[in-house]
């Protein structure tokens, strides 16, 4: 309570009042007034490392005890250690690794919630996204928009893995979950795999009413390949000079409105020279990052963390961040950053 201090007799009948008003579920907004409505962000979200080796390990221990048609999604949960049992990497967003095996297909099923798939290892397994396949190369990002059908399959004869990034905590705030199973492993062919980025991909799209125009009008494009983003990041880094706080970044968009990926997800990917070291910003969307290449520093309100290829890092909201590059480093990162702008939350502080 803020108020000045209350006798042991108000005390005391304040007490009984309260008591009494329980059972009609009604409760004094006076005693828990300070901890709703905070100076700043108070999260139980802790920063936290996972290296890619020991998760992998136990990801294919996991892989020998259950298929994934077995599982539906043979998935390793990321969770925030100061959210246990929560299923989720922050309040908002959910991270997980999943495994598809030589030969396996992970049943086609749609739902409300938007994914991302980052691909942490292995070359030529799929995600088909309504019927379109993409093939995953290390390093590519693809998407499943929420409501689309989708289905995974490895016809390889290597293990796949990739990170999911999801935005189930936010639909489970809002009570908004549907999902749907197709009834078949895998949805029928509708066009050939890359077709999508031959019409979308190249900073153009089909006339609108036009045949050609096939993909939703809100989320035409969802393969981003490693390739291309990261020849653009090297395009960058050699004619403009590194921002001070962020490196040379670039943000994925939504070639539809020039938004982010997804409605609830931003995503983006980040190149910092060998030596340098970016300065410290702080914003509201706790984010996660996966690296790339390279070796490097991160300091999380001045608490260093080591980097290495593939590791995976959450950073709690307005948490100050800074990054140092032993040589190129290379980041992969995704926040909810797009549903807070759209709620007019986002705010971001650099030092």
């Amino acid at each position: 309570m803020s108020h000045a201090v209350l006798s042991n007799e108000q005390s005391s009948q304040l007490q009984a009042l309260y008591d009494e008003m329980r059972p009609a579920s009604l409760t004094p907004l006076w005693e828990v007034l300070a901890s709703l409505v905070t100076p700043e962000p108070a999260s139980a979200v802790v920063a936290h490392k996972w290296r890619f080796d020991d998760a992998r390990d136990y990801l294919m221990r996991a892989g020998d005890l259950i298929s994934a048609a077995q599982a539906e999604r043979r998935v390793l949960i990321l969770e925030n250690p100061g959210l246990p049992g929560a299923s989720r990497i922050t309040n908002s967003l959910y991270a997980g690794l999943q495994l598809i095996l030589p030969g396996e297909v992970a049943p086609c099923h749609r739902h409300t919630q938007c994914a991302l798939r980052f691909v942490m290892e292995g070359d030529g397994a799929f995600t088909a996204v309504d019927g379109e396949k993409a093939v995953m190369r290390p390093f590519d990002l693809v998407l499943t928009p929420g409501g689309q059908w989708h289905d995974h399959g490895n016809p390889t004869d290597k293990p796949m893995i990739w990170l999911d990034g999801l935005d189930i905590p936010t639909v489970s705030h809002f009570d908004a979950s549907f999902s749907e199973k197709l009834g078949a492993d895998a949805h029928p062919e509708t066009v050939p795999a890359g077709d999508t980025s031959s019409r979308y991909g190249q900073n153009l799209r089909p006339m609108r009413g036009s045949v050609a125009d096939r993909r939703p009008a809100h989320q035409p494009l969802f393969h981003y390949p490693y390739a291309e983003w990261r020849a653009a990041l090297d395009r960058l880094a050699t004619s403009a000079e590194p921002d001070p706080h962020l490196g040379h970044a670039l943000e994925f968009l939504n070639p539809a409105d020039g938004g982010s990926i997804m409605p609830t997800i931003s995503a983006h990917v980040r190149l910092l020279p060998k030596g340098f070291a970016t300065k410290g910003r702080r914003s509201t969307d706790a984010s996660i990052y996966v690296v790339v290449e390279g070796l490097g520093q991160a300091w999380l309100n001045d608490a260093p963390m080591t980097l290495a290829p593939r590791d995976v890092l959450v950073v709690p909201s307005w948490t100050t961040l800074r990054f140092e590059a032993k040589d190129t480093l290379v980041l992969f990162g995704y926040s909810d950053r797009a549903c807070q702008e759209k709620l007019n939350l986002f705010k971001e502080e650099n030092a």
